[in-house]
This record gives structure tokens, C-alpha cells and sequence, in this order.
């Protein structure tokens, strides 16, 4: 039975999405979607190749009439980021995604969808195996690991592409235009602790924070979604003030660069003040739910018994780190003076592991500006510091600064008005593009970047717009009819 997905339109391009979303593609694992990108551009007779980090660049001629017109690169990343509900039964390296159609989105069963950047990696598929689309030159360039480390746009050599052009086909809003984006860096501040032999006459509960929204850590930073990390350290501050908890262990978040909706911790406490601590932690459940009933509706925080652990953690360093948790920011850092309503700086405490004698806690620290970059970075890792961790920073890369005078964007933005009816928003995102890195060793490449509205990337709750799809898929193809003459 072919699936619903499959008839949609433009047919080309879902199906081409739902053959790539048959393949796992985990960031730092890309090898199987590697080999079926190479298949596919040889398959085609097109000109295939992968450079020595793994990025896939497969070349098409001009159609005929095109042939003058400046070489394009069209680019999406071949990763995707892996997320699932805890209670979903999947395995993100073998099976392929499972979707489904929900009115005017398509969306996945309890996993990430893949559509960022799927559907640009699908888009450029249709692109490339059409014979009656006109276009001008096209050097297709599949980057990996853009999710983890953005090592594919690193690791490309200059030299490489001769295009002129650059269409970054990364962006989830089809009414918006990107010309820059932010930059970022990774922030681990790790611990070693000695363990300590769980007091006699305690009882051991585990925590569990479930149902938030997640989501994008750039895109979505400023939304003021709850974040599981921060709201579990408060109960652990709270309980550590009042009856003196003690933590076993805590795993909350996954990847740097979702927001994290999930947390669990085991922690202990004396039997006599079981009846205190779990009135009070009700009571500042039900503060917390109140807090965020309006934008996290579904957040669930459950306090259960389990079987008393064996050891725990020491307290002095329990209390370094509830309190450098607190004190670390999580949010927005500070909005760009100069383009509105746009995040400029922001840090996402994306994962905290509490286990066998080691603290980790993974940050992703985001800017359009490098210096407000460094300026966070050094404020974070300050926190850190005073109780006692290490802090590692690495994974820097730079943001892609606006070009006003873009002579694309100049093309773009009347064509768009004309195709619409109305205006599209040119603007920077806080998301981290690879065209910033690209533009390192291709200085001179005019470069643009659009897509398809995409909702709740880097969650379970991603889903992608059927109808905004058809609207991109509109643009792309009048884009190519309108690349200018290379210059004589």
C-alpha cells in the first residue's frame, strides 16, 4: 500500500522525503545516508563526490537557455536531530521514521520528523532528478553533522564549489528570508565527586518531569518554554533548604541543542521528615504548574518511592552544584540593538548527568555577536568555577553576518511580494546556519537562506506544513528561472 504521504504534492519532492526518512541519519553516524546520497547522484549519471570529512556534492548541468546564468549551490544538511517521547518504543538506528498526516501537517509518531533539514535534503533530491525544471548550473552540497558540531561545514576545503550563489534551505518559517544567524559554542562544566554510603533510617523517592514543550535552543529560546534541567534544581534546592535531600542520581536532557523537556532524579531522604518533604514539594508542584500552565500545559512532575540506592552523593558538593545550576543562566542573554525582536545572545542548559561519581552539565551558548558570546561564555563558566568544576569550552563556530546589499536577497524579496501578495520578513535568526562556517573559505559566495514552516524542530512534536511546502516548492522553482548572467 503506497502511503498517503507519497501522493502529496509536489509528489516528487515526498517522495524523495519519505525514501531519505527510510534511513537513519543520527548526527556523527551518517555513513548509511553518506552511501544512499552517493546511490542516489550516481543513479542519476550525475557527478558525484565526497570530500575527506563526509560532506556528499553532486553537480547537475544548466538546462538549456540556462547555460550563462551563475552557478548556484543548493545546500541541506543530511543529519537530524533524535528525540522521542519516553514512553515511544523506537530505535532511531534502525528504523525509519514513522509518519503521518494530521490535516495540513505531517508529522511523526512520538519521534522527531526529520523535516529540519529533511525537507531541504528532499527539496534539492527533486531538483536534481527532474528533467522539466529549468535551472541554472547546480552544485548540490549535503553537509553532515550540522546538528552536533556543524563539522561537515567545517571540514569543507575551499576550492571545492565554484558557485556564486548559495540557497541554504534551512530556514522554518515560508514567509521569512534569513541573511545572517548566530553563532555558537559548546560549554561543559564536569566533576568528580566522592560517593558516600546512603545514611541508615532513609527512604528513596524518584523524581520525574515529563511533558514539556522542547524544542529548537535557538529558534524557540525566547518562547519562555519550560526547561526540565531548571525546573527539577529547584525542587533539589528546595528539598536540599528544607529537609535536607540527598541526591543518588539525575539524567535530564539530551541533546545541546533542544530545549530539554525530561528529567529524572533519585534522591533520599530521613524517614522521619518524609511526610514534611512531600508536603512541601507539593506545594511547590502545584506552584510550578501554575507558573507555566498557560504555555506548558501538559508538564507532569511526579514524586514516587523506589528501592533506597546504595550510595549518594557528598554534600558539599551537592551544594555547589544545586546552587551553581541556579545561578547559571538559561534563556535569553541579550536582544540584538540593532535587528527587533531578534535573540541575540542565549544559553541553553541542555543536559545534566548526576552518576557514579561525576557531575556533567552540557550548555550550548548561542550569539549573533562575538564578543556577547564571550561575555556569556566567561559568565557561565565563572558560575561553574566557584563551585569547584572544570569547564571545557569547545565547538566554536562564527555567526553569519547580515549583507544588506546581497544582490540574491534583492532578487528574492520583490519576487516573493509578487508570487504572495504581500511582503516577506527579511531577517537574522538565532539559529545556527552553517552559512557563517561556508562563508570562512568561500568569502565571495552571495548567500540566502528559506524553507518551509516547520514547527517544534528538535522535538517529538515536530511536524512540517503540507500547504507551506507547495508555497516553497512555488518560490524555489521561480528563484531558478530568476538567477542572474554571470558577470562578463
Amino acid at each position: 500500500m503506497i502511503s498517503p504521504i507519497r501522493k502529496l504534492e509536489p509528489v516528487s519532492l515526498w517522495n524523495h522525503f519519505s525514501d531519505l526518512n527510510a534511513v537513519p541519519r543520527p548526527s556523527k553516524k551518517e555513513e548509511r545516508v553518506i552511501e544512499f546520497m552517493v546511490n542516489f547522484g550516481e543513479k542519476l549519471q550525475l557527478k558525484t563526490l565526497v570530500d575527506g570529512v563526509g560532506n556528499v556534492i553532486i553537480t547537475k548541468p544548466a538546462t538549456k537557455g540556462f547555460e550563462n546564468k551563475k552557478t548556484i549551490v543548493m545546500q541541506s544538511h543530511l543529519d537530524m536531530v533524535h528525540q522521542k517521547n519516553s514512553e515511544t518504543v523506537f530505535n532511531f538506528e534502525t528504523e525509519g521514521i514513522k509518519m503521518h498526516i494530521n490535516g495540513d501537517w505531517v508529522t511523526a509518531d512520538g519521534t522527531t520528523l526529520g523535516a529540519d533539514n529533511g525537507l531541504g535534503v528532499a527539496t534539492i533530491m527533486a531538483i536534481l532528478s527532474s528533467d522539466d525544471i529549468k535551472h541554472p548550473a547546480i552544485e548540490a552540497l549535503f553537509t553532515i553533522d550540522e546538528e552536533t558540531g556543524m563539522t561537515g561545514a567545517m571540514g569543507l576545503e575551499g576550492g571545492i564549489l565554484t558557485g556564486e550563489i548559495l540557497l541554504n534551505l534551512d530556514t522554518e518559517e515560508d514567509d521569512e528570508i534569513d541573511m545572517g544567524c548566530a553563532g555558537g559554542i559548546d560549554v561543559t562544566a564536569t566533576r568528580r565527586y566522592t560517593e558516600e554510603t546512603t545514611p541508615e533510617n532513609t527512604t528513596a523517592f524518584k523524581i520525574a518531569i515529563k511533558g514539556l514543550q522542547g524544542g529548537h535552543s535557538g529558534m524557540d529560546i525566547h518562547k519562555g518554554f519550560g526547561n526540565a534541567n531548571k525546573i527539577m534544581n529547584r525542587l533539589l534546592y528546595h528539598g536540599f533548604e528544607h529537609t535536607n535531600i540527598k541526591i543518588a542520581e539525575l539524567e535530564g536532557g539530551s541533546l545541546r541543542n533542544a530545549i530539554p523537556r525530561e528529567s529524572f532524579s533519585t534522591i533520599l531522604i530521613d524517614k522521619t521528615l518524609k511526610e514534611t518533604f512531600l508536603s512541601e514539594m507539593n506545594l511547590l508542584i502545584n506552584s510550578i504548574k501554575d507558573e507555566f500552565n498557560t504555555i506548558e500545559p501538559n508538564l507532569t512532575i511526579d514524586i514516587d518511592p523506589v528501592e533506597t540506592p546504595l550510595k549518594v552523593m557528598n554534600v558539599e558538593v551537592q551544594k555547589g552544584f544545586i546552587k551553581s545550576v541556579y545561578a547559571a543562566l538559561n534563556g535569553v542573554y541579550k536582544m540584538s540593538p540593532d535587528i527587533p525582536d531578534l535573540v541575540e545572545t542565549s544559553n541553553n542548559i541542555a543536559r545534566i548527568v548526576v552518576r557514579n561519581g561525576k557531575i556533567s552539565i552540557a550548555c550550548l551558548t548561542r550569539s549573533s555577536s562575538e564578543s556577547s558570546k564571550k561575555d556569556l561564555t566567561n559568565s557561565l563558566k565563572s558560575c561553574f568555577e566557584l563551585s569547584g568544576f572544570e569547564v571545557e569550552c569547545s565547538g566554536s563556530y562564527p555567526g553569519w553576518q547580515p549583507n544588506v546589499d546581497s544582490e540574491i536577497l534583492q532578487i528574492l524579496t520583490p519576487l516573493y511580494e509578487k508570487l504572495f501578495g504581500e511582503k516577506a520578513k527579511v531577517a537574522a535568526c538565532h539559529a545556527g546556519l552553517e552559512c557563517g562556517i561556508l562563508g570562512q573559505n568561500y568569502p565571495l559566495m552571495d548567500m540566502i537562506s528559506f524553507g518551509p514552516t516547520i514547527k517544534g524542530a528538535h522535538s517529538p512534536d515536530e511536524r512540517v506544513s503540507i500547504s507551506s511546502v507547495q508555497k516553497f516548492w512555488k518560490f524555489l522553482l521561480e528563484i531558478l528561472k530568476n538567477i542572474p548572467e554571470r558577470n562578463s
